[in-house]
């Protein structure tokens, strides 16, 4: 009953809860929004709601809210205290994860200093963890039952295989986009659920390129080293991804057949030259991401081809990716407009370039035309002012509730500006900006 039912589309983080899977005996516990996570997506795991972590006594980060005042009607509290609570579960530390853990929980009441008051007691606590293992420090520390040093055996127990649907099924991933859209009439659908398919899992390099499954999700690409190495600034780029909880369930394949024209990572992915394995029946057959989106929501796909591998080269030392997004909140919002530019360079002039924007036409739009222009070119805040020019001739927005037609238009030269400032930090700024 503490689970709360907020705004059912994964919005406001009241219907929060733990998942805890198990490999190697080990269980590791992340968060996620209960009301976009398919319930066969449980299958096999360790789900903990606001009741799971009672105690005879408050726990840690219950006592944390109490004292600080963290909470006031208490609608959301039941999110917080399970995003902070798993915080407490994983190898993180410091005040930035902590409130990074809670980044997808909306509060109306206290405002947020009250809750980053009770985080900065939970942090205090678990800077003292040194090399004990988080869950068995956080059983010490009774911010957690005693019970969870049980539930690897217990999970290892389990015969664990995966679900099949009967007959012709809806494939659902992350599901964090059509429980969204069609919440009402999924539910009573049949359903293959692609999320648990350990043959679309995993990141992998093969000599220059990534080969990345289409199940893996926006936080296995987050925590895996390969990406880290290809992406210096992955941190700040998939920050902008949505929130923790949802980044916990979406999958990267999902993102893009979804086909929202403001996807953020078939923005990202659109900049990178990407390629995706599509398979049906055992075939295999090669497509190019720019030419997998064909109009509003209409795909360059067979409709029971899956996506299960996502291709590209990564960017090489004498390259420079950024990637840029507007929108209302810095979490959990959807884009105003993004955008994502890889340049490869020769001193300062541009060999190639690579340019998407999101929010700017009906699909996630590869700039071909301006892409093509900036080849050859030499680095200057001229160059800044006519890559703008030339991009906005190639973009057709449209005024819509995240903004008008013009808006949009002058976001995109805005995020141009940005990536140009930001691979180039020694252009004259007042140039640019003028």
């Amino acid at each position: 009953m503490g689970t709360k039912i907020g705004c059912r589309e994964g919005d406001c983080g009241a219907c929060t809860v733990m998942v805890g899977e198990c490999k190697n005996n080990i269980v590791s516990y992340h968060a996620v929004t209960s009301c976009l996570m398919p319930l066969g997506n449980a299958h096999g795991k360790h789900i903990i709601t606001i009741e799971g972590i009672n105690m005879s006594e408050l726990t840690g980060v219950q006592d944390a809210f109490a004292k600080e005042g963290a909470t006031q009607c208490g609608f959301c509290t039941p999110g917080f205290i399970i995003s902070l609570t798993c915080f407490c579960l994983t190898e993180q530390t410091g005040q930035q994860a902590a409130i990074d853990a809670m980044n997808g929980n909306i509060c109306r009441c206290t405002g947020y200093k009250s809750i980053e008051r009770a985080a900065q007691r939970i942090v205090t606590i678990i800077n003292n963890r040194k090399s004990k293992t988080p869950v068995q420090y956080a059983i010490e520390q009774k911010l957690v039952p005693a019970y969870l040093a049980d539930v690897p055996s217990i999970l290892s127990s389990w015969n664990n295989q995966r679900l099949s649907a009967a007959g012709k099924a809806k494939r659902v991933g992350g599901g964090t986009d059509i429980y969204v859209q069609m919440h009402d009439t999924i539910s009573e659908e049949e359903i293959e659920l692609l999320y648990e398919d350990e043959n679309l899992k995993g990141i992998e390099q093969n000599d220059d390129e990534l080969r990345i499954g289409g199940a893996v999700t926006v936080s296995n690409l987050y925590n895996s080293q390969l990406f880290q190495q290809a992406f210096p600034g992955y941190d700040y780029y998939l920050r902008l991804v949505s929130s923790t909880p949802i980044r916990n369930m979406a999958t990267i394949a999902g993102n893009f057949t979804n086909a929202s024209p403001i996807g953020d990572l078939s923005v990202f992915f659109l900049s990178l030259n990407t390629r995706l394995v599509l398979i049906e029946d055992g075939k295999r057959r090669e497509m190019a991401l720019k030419d997998f989106f064909v109009d509003y929501k209409v795909l360059g796909k067979r409709t029971d081809e899956i996506i299960e591998k996502i291709i590209f080269k990564i960017p090489s030392a004498h390259s420079l990716f950024n990637f840029e997004k507007v929108s209302k909140r810095t979490h959990l919002d959807i884009a105003s407009v993004n955008s994502a530019m890889l340049l490869t360079l020769k001193d300062q002039d541009i060999t190639s370039a690579q340019l998407s924007a999101g929010g700017v036409a009906p699909i996630p739009l590869y700039l071909k035309k301006t892409s093509a222009w900036l080849e050859g070119k030499k680095i200057s805040a001229q160059l800044v002012k006519e890559t703008i020019a030339h991009a906005q001739q190639e973009i057709s927005p449209i005024s819509d509730a995240r903004g008008t037609a013009e808006y949009k238009t002058l976001l995109l030269g805005q995020l141009i500006k940005a990536h140009f400032v930001k691979m180039f930090p020694n252009l004259p700024l007042a140039q640019i900006l003028s």
